[in-house]
């Protein structure tokens, strides 16, 4: 087994126990915080509560999406399965704006129609315990997007990473409500976290067309990829560079201008030499080269 392949064995165990961990996160924090609206009334849980639903089914189609995404390349996806995760990435995004025009809804009418909160220091106790199972799950996909680069987790930890600024603000809500008999702030924090969801899906929906689109890579790593081919000695220029990622994959696509006198076995050498280059530096990079006499 080579390295390349122990790498992608590992990276496939890391995202698939990834998704799971968000399932079973978003389906506990459902029940608790089930528990606590009803006994609150708290509009700021309402919002959690809805933020957590739309969790879990964005888990759920994460799981899905990551487990097509590793499937290999075959003959009818000759450039693999991982566009998937980009698909997931923007149904997520979809996902999250419709919550956050629920949650400005409601909190719009408990604006007008305001009501007093009940057992409030469960609430509180509740979303401590959010919190702590939030940022464990955070920690945990962070750590797996800084090893395996997917972008499916990486739109599911910013999506809980929004979930745990949420309860953070529903405690603060909870605290002023019960305390200080300030009524307004539940809904007011309510449509602030109303707003900052909806940029997050902006940001997460970029990303992913991005993908779809077949965005070129960011000038920094293709400004590397010009930097290692004309670090060859033999290499005089190259041209037509294109990129493009899809998920976890990038595809990079050059035309290498090589001496005419040079034989067909030396310049293909050549070519070899300067893709083993790049697989050093881009792991996951399927890297065609086409050698054009000059």
């Amino acid at each position: 087994m080579n390295k390349e392949t122990s790498k992608q064995e590992k990276d496939s165990r890391l995202m698939t126990r990834a998704t799971h961990a968000s399932v079973f996160v978003a389906v506990f924090l459902i029940l608790i915080k089930m528990v606590g609206y009803t006994l609150t009334g708290s509009v700021t849980l309402l919002s959690s509560l809805m933020d957590s639903l739309l969790d879990s089914l964005a888990s759920i189609i994460n799981l899905i999406a990551v487990r097509h995404a590793l499937e290999p390349a075959d003959k009818e996806h000759r450039f693999g399965h991982g566009k998937a995760e980009p698909l997931a990435g923007f149904a997520q995004a979809g996902f999250i704006i419709a919550s956050s025009g629920f949650l400005l809804f409601e909190a719009i009418r408990r604006l007008k129609y305001p009501q007093p909160l009940d057992y409030a220091n469960i609430g509180i106790v509740i979303i401590i315990i959010s919190l702590i199972a939030t940022y464990a799950l955070v920690r945990y996909q962070q750590y797996v997007v800084k090893v395996t680069g997917s972008v499916a987790i990486r739109a599911d930890s910013i999506h809980y990473m929004s979930d745990f600024l949420l309860n953070t603000l529903v405690i603060i809500s909870l605290v002023l409500v019960s305390q200080f008999k300030l009524w307004w702030i539940d809904p007011i924090l309510a449509i602030g976290i109303a707003i900052y969801i909806s940029l997050t899906a902006k940001n997460i929906a970029v990303d992913s067309l991005a993908q779809l689109m077949d965005r070129e890579l960011p000038d920094e790593e293709r400004n590397k990829i010009i930097e290692i081919v004309k670090s060859h000695s033999q290499v005089i220029d190259l041209h037509e560079l294109r990129t493009r990622m899809s998920g976890r994959d990038i595809f990079i696509q050059f035309h290498l201008d090589l001496d005419k006198k040079l034989s067909l076995y030396e310049a293909h050498s050549i070519a070899e030499s300067v893709e083993k280059k790049l697989q050093e530096a881009f792991p996951e990079a399927d890297i065609l080269i086409h050698e054009d006499p000059v």
